[in-house]
């Protein structure tokens, strides 16, 4: 029986050791990869002269006359600051990542890690320091162009972040709070991810360990190959959470192209506001499943109103290229050359149609801004709001040919969907709004206990919203 148990233990500790061999088998070995990558990577930092804090230039005050034990007790405790034309300037240090993609010096890193530097300076792998010029940086995207003088440099193996996939090993390589060519791992957890004030960049999402001091530096593949640059993470703490995010190569190399040619980035540019298409508004706007971009306002005289485009299409696909989520037409569209056509399968009134869009430039700043004032009042019991004719001024302000103010809201469906008094509707239940009087009879033969569309303007934004009227 005893022999039995040994025999028992053994096997187990057998089978125990080839599950680990096994599992260990599976793993990834980056030993080469790093070897072969690392001399390409940089660090980054930068000087910038800054003003003063106030009271940066107090001098020490006058204690002559007093008592020598006094004044030498004053002497030690007030900090002495220091005088002179230099006292009025301080230096802010930064440091950050980046890797070498041509061996005559050019470099690639995130705009935020060299933004507003007086000098930048990058440092090789054999521990050399060199001052780089900044040839071109798009805040857009946050990629920089740097070039420092020097030859025959170790260069990174360029991949394609399109063949990248979900669960796809990758490796990264940076200097985490200053640590030089820090190695850390993971694998791509989503792609095509849009971040706040980031509309242009379809960010690779991985659980790579990202810190700061990471920032420009290279995320490879198991192949060796760049596929995005590291750019930032999402964090409650400070630190790393497992969620970082990478600007694609293909993005990076495309604008680090053209500030390389040009000096600066065109991208294609539409000038619509956009909207994402829910359960509820799928089913307004007789659409199957929800996909696509809705269209919620169209600026006045950009490209998509010259082309015909109108409040209350829904976007579809662009070149053959489908919207899966409203984030992806800024990425398909920013990509395209201005003055290019688009050809977009759109939906408008519930019938599919296709038309053909010539894309503009996009301007330094597309923002709008607008706002209204009530009018004359009318009521509509039903929605629970009391509304108004838009002057003509309002109208001219808000670029708009027709629609009412809400004037008031009492308890209904208005109150529950967060409308106020201010707020401009323009559309309702797929249809314009031209006048008080046309809104109210709409609103009287809307049907119960279904989804309904209203487009609403606020500040000069302009949205869709969905509600249901109880039986």
């Amino acid at each position: 029986m005893r022999m039995f148990k040994h025999y028992l233990v053994a096997l187990m500790a057998a089978w125990a050791l080839g599950v680990s061999l096994v599992a260990h088998a599976n793993l990834p070995d980056f030993t080469s990869l790093v070897e072969s990558a690392s001399p390409a990577v940089v660090n980054i930092s930068t000087r910038q002269n800054l003003p003063t804090r106030r009271g940066g230039t107090m001098s020490m005050p006058d204690l002559e006359g007093l008592p020598p034990g006094i004044r030498e007790f004053f002497e030690r405790s007030i900090p002495q600051m220091p005088q002179g034309p230099d006292s009025r300037q301080r230096e802010a240090q930064s440091l950050g990542s980046g890797f070498i993609i041509s061996a005559d010096g050019y470099v690639l890193t995130n705009n935020h890690v060299v933004a507003d530097a007086d000098e930048i300076i990058v440092r090789l792998s054999d521990r050399s320091d060199h001052t780089a010029k900044l040839i071109g940086a798009d805040p857009r995207t946050d990629v920089a162009l740097l070039k420092i003088d020097a030859k025959d440099l170790p260069i990174v193996k360029l991949g394609n972040s399109e063949k990248l996939k979900v669960g796809e090993w990758v490796l990264a390589i940076g200097s985490p709070f200053g640590f030089d060519h820090s190695v850390t791992a993971g694998i791509v957890s989503a792609k095509g991810r849009s971040l706040p004030n980031e509309n242009y960049v379809p960010f690779i999402q991985t659980d790579v360990a990202i810190n700061p001091g990471n920032s420009g530096g290279p995320l490879f593949n198991l192949s060796g190959e760049v596929v995005g640059i590291n750019s930032q993470i999402f964090t409650r703490s400070g630190g790393f959470m497992g969620l970082s995010f990478a600007i694609p190569i293909d993005v990076a190399m495309n604008v680090a192209n053209q500030l390389r040619t040009e000096g600066k980035v065109t991208r294609g540019w539409l000038g619509v506001v956009i909207q994402e298409v829910d359960k509820d508004l799928a089913e307004s706007f007789g659409l199957e499943k929800p996909a696509g971009a809705l269209i919620a306002q169209v600026l006045e005289n950009g490209p998509a109103a010259k082309s015909g485009l109108k409040v209350g299409d829904v976007i579809l696909s662009v070149n053959g290229q489908q919207i899966i989520q409203s984030a992806d037409l800024p990425h398909l569209i920013g990509n395209l050359k201005p003055d290019s056509a688009a050809e977009m399968n759109i939906v408008r009134e519930g019938a599919r149609k296709t038309v053909s869009v010539k894309v503009g430039d996009m301007p330094d700043d597309d923002s709008i801004a607008a706002s209204g004032q009530p009018g004359a009042e009318r009521s509509s019991n039903r929605m629970g709001i009391a509304v108004a004719e838009l002057t003509d001024d309002q109208k001219k302000s808000l670029q708009l040919q027709s629609g009412i103010v809400i004037k008031q809201v009492t308890d209904g469906p208005a109150a529950m969907i967060g409308l106020r008094p201010g707020d401009v509707i323009t559309h309702l239940n797929n249809q314009p709004v031209v006048s008080a009087r046309q809104f109210q009879d709409t609103v009287k033969k809307l049907p119960a206990d279904k989804s309904i569309s209203m487009r609403v303007m606020r500040d000069g934004r302009a949205s869709f919203i969905t509600f249901r009227l109880p039986k």
